[in-house]
């Protein structure tokens, strides 16, 4: 059934690659980009997160005038977190024509299989939310990420765990597939550097919750730190239960997990865990594009909250604008794509975005958080001060 599926995908996007396929944006008033993403299930506040802030950063734009007088829109399409889904809800996007790029994809898994198929449909991925090593991939011309890799954060974590106190046994809890494999490599690879391993490894499978057997096996190897990789509702399961059996660890979460959502499912339970963040704190009022996001997020999205997810949201909706303005009139599949990959650098206010031949990573920056007694969160500062 894999097989067939693999094929299927394949077959595809020869097919869309054809000259006759390859239909590119039709030029309206309006441009128009597509999400995939998880939108309901256990991941659903990261796909909803990441539309609140595109949403904001497209509606701001239009309010001033659109980009060259054109208006822009998104269309959000629900993959529940699920590869499967995320191939037929691609399947849909590239069978019209109106689609400028993907932007704002969710996931390892959901993008492993997806990006194949627009790399040979000649459509822009933008700011997919995962750091994952293969979207790094030089050869992927049509991808253009905004946040930092997983190896990135994990060597943050155990520069906090092992350099700055000084820990000696680290466990990992993660999810079971490409996403939760991607960040065991990074924790492995980082402890490596280090002359240390694992002490204990435990899995869960993805859109369950079902940490309980992972828990008691970690808990056997006395961990000082649990780092975790995996979506916010089994990782607050995972810290619930913890907390319940007297299992008190420093735990560690990946930015994926969802801050602002792991926050409020934890509730009481959340003070003291860690997560490694990409984006600046989107309170922090210091940085120009941080207040730029809060007023366009209570004017557009006054509904959606305040947090780190919706912040890259808006930060990856920026970026695609940028690169617009570069586009030409009218613009297409073909020549959007031309002006990305012309993008070198973006000063979003207070955040700079690089890129290169070769690097289509346009930010390099982690920083870890703490949630606090009262649900927020507050940086955690080199030496493991706060």
């Amino acid at each position: 059934m894999i097989q067939f599926r693999l094929v299927r995908q394949i077959a595809l996007a020869v097919l869309l690659a054809s000259p006759v396929a390859a239909q590119e944006a039709s030029p309206t008033d309006t441009l128009t980009f597509a999400q995939v993403a998880a939108l309901t299930g256990p991941a659903s506040a990261l796909g909803t997160g990441m539309r609140d802030g595109i949403t904001a950063a497209f509606a701001e734009a239009n309010a001033a005038g659109g980009v060259g007088g054109l208006k822009l829109a998104l269309d959000s399409l629900d993959d529940g977190y699920e590869p499967d889904q995320s191939v037929a809800q691609l399947e849909t996007v590239l069978a019209k024509p109106g689609y400028l790029a993907l932007i704002g994809p969710v996931g390892t898994p959901t993008n492993q299989a997806m990006v194949p198929m627009a790399a040979s449909a000649g459509l822009p991925v933008i700011g997919p939310f995962t750091g994952a090593g293969f979207l790094r991939d030089p050869a992927l011309t049509n991808v253009f990420n905004l946040r930092a890799s997983y190896g990135a954060e994990t060597e943050a974590w155990m520069a906090h765990l092992v350099d700055d106190l000084g820990m000696k046994r680290i466990a990992i809890l993660y999810q079971d597939d490409g996403f939760g494999r991607a960040g065991l490599d990074g924790a492995k690879a980082a402890l490596e550097r280090r002359g240390m391993t694992l002490v204990a490894e435990g899995t869960y499978v993805r859109n369950t919750t079902a940490v309980k057997s992972a828990l008691l096996d970690i808990r056997k190897a006395e961990p000082e730190a649990v780092v975790m990789v995996g979506a916010y509702k089994p990782v607050a399961e995972f810290v619930r239960l913890s907390r319940k059996l007297k299992f008190e660890p420093t735990f560690v979460n990946i930015s994926f997990v969802g801050s602002g959502a792991l926050a409020a499912e934890l509730g009481a339970d959340g003070a003291g865990v860690i997560v490694s963040q990409v984006v600046p704190l989107p309170w922090d009022t210091s940085v120009p594009v941080v207040v730029a996001y809060q007023a366009a997020l209570a004017a557009h999205v006054p509904d959606a909250k305040i947090d780190f997810v919706s912040l890259e949201g808006y930060l990856v909706g920026r970026l695609a604008i940028e690169a617009l303005k570069a586009a030409g009139a009218n613009p297409t599949r073909e020549s959007y794509l031309k002006a990305l990959q012309g993008v070198t650098a973006v000063d979003l206010g207070g955040l700079g975005l690089q890129y290169g031949p070769g690097d289509n990573q346009g930010s390099d920056s982690v920083f870890l958080t703490r949630i606090t007694p009262e649900g927020g969160f507050e940086i955690v500062n080199p030496g493991g001060s706060s």
